[in-house]
């Protein structure tokens, strides 16, 4: 069970590929994830193309979720930084596949921001998420 409900007002549209808004409903605990980049286990960055880096980082912030006893559709908020968006753009159409492989048709709120760097200089994407967990949900990689 999800315990998030899309916010999504007409007045403004319908929303491609994010929510509006998503409240948080009674029962749900936060799980607030660090950004994460596009590095493997042993912090080495992995993936030549924004798409292939995009589709790590994302999957890193599931690996967090689901290590707290979550899963794709408790994620509220996406903040995506980018470092040249217009890479981005080029490959939005491999973006939006690698996205659905990892989250499903389930779109959070979502922010897209343009920066000048990232912590390791080949880094492309950086990807920081807020989650709403079920308040009985077991985690799995938790002390």
């Amino acid at each position: 069970m999800s315990y998030l409900k899309s916010i999504n007002p007409e007045s403004l549209g319908a929303p491609r590929g994010y929510s509006n808004g998503m409240l948080a409903l009674p029962g749900g605990r936060f799980l607030c994830i660090a950004g994460q980049i596009a590095w493997d286990k042993n912090q080495v960055l992995v993936g030549e193309t924004f798409a292939d880096q995009f589709h790590k980082a994302l999957s890193n912030v599931l690996t967090v979720v689901q290590a707290a006893g979550g899963h794709a559709e408790h994620v509220a908020q996406l903040t995506i930084y980018v470092t040249d968006k217009s890479e981005y753009l080029e490959q939005a159409e491999a973006v939006g596949a690698k996205y659905r492989t990892v989250m499903g048709r389930h779109f959070p709120s979502m922010a897209l921001i343009e920066i000048s760097s990232l912590l390791d200089p080949g880094a492309k994407v950086e990807i920081q998420a807020l989650a709403v967990l079920p308040a009985q949900a077991e985690a799995l990689d938790v002390p």
